[in-house]
């Protein structure tokens, strides 16, 4: 059984939903620390103009867990978000297909941000139709430990192997992978190129990005498939 583990992102990038469809179980860290303006409340769009970030705003006190953290309404953040859509990908070829989807997102009264980002993450494994289990990482016992966390979840769930993020070796004790008899797989995720408006390709976007130019072509896209 192959295992990953990831914080929960706000409209995740590819490099993300790779890890999740090359994983059999993925598992949403969703009880460790958040860390603002990261990637956890914002990700990045392509306009004319270039990229430009979408940040949800919200109420973070530290040390909070990013289950804890609570979106800040007192502004008109999801009405901003999704014409930031409309007006940058209502031209694209594959928009319509999903727009719904989001006008429901942001038409909705969020109350905790990981609650909107499993949501969104839910929704892009659907539209991809990839076959990854989700569990949360709150659902299960384990210790507080970095490396301990992550054995934990990998034996809980009858894992063998752990799909870690390329720079995974600089904040994991590998030692440690290797007594409990969990083999360790470095992701290698190949940014594909592919069709987008305006202009010169822009890698590092949020998956949206991907889905609203090549909708039911995606994942092949995503896989590297005739790359």
């Amino acid at each position: 059984m192959l295992i990953a583990i990831h914080q929960p992102q706000y409209l995740p990038w590819l490099g993300y939903l790779d890890k999740i469809d090359k994983a059999e179980v993925f598992v949403i860290l969703d009880n460790v620390q958040f860390k603002k303006n990261e990637w956890q409340n914002r990700n990045r769009i392509k306009t004319t103009q270039g990229w430009q970030w979408i940040t949800v705003p919200v109420l973070y006190k530290f040390p909070e867990k990013i289950n804890e953290v609570r979106i800040n309404n007192n502004t008109n953040w999801n009405r901003k978000h999704l014409q930031a859509l409309i007006t940058n990908y209502s031209k694209s070829p594959y928009f319509a297909d999903y727009k719904t989807f989001f006008e429901d997102i942001f038409s909705r009264s969020w109350d905790r941000l990981v609650d909107m980002n499993i949501e969104i993450i839910k929704f892009l494994i659907s539209a991809l139709e990839l076959k990854t289990r989700l569990v949360m990482a709150s659902d299960l016992k384990l210790r507080e430990e970095p490396t301990e966390r992550l054995i934990d979840i990998c034996k809980t769930l009858n894992g063998s192997k752990y799909l870690a993020g390329r720079d995974g070796s600089k904040y994991m004790n590998l030692e440690k992978f290797d007594e409990e008899g969990i083999d360790i797989i470095f992701q290698d995720f190949k940014h594909p190129v592919y069709n987008q408006l305006y202009g010169d390709f822009e890698p590092g976007m949020s998956a949206v990005d991907l889905l609203f130019n090549c909708g039911d072509k995606s994942l092949e896209i995503l896989r590297g498939v005739n790359q």
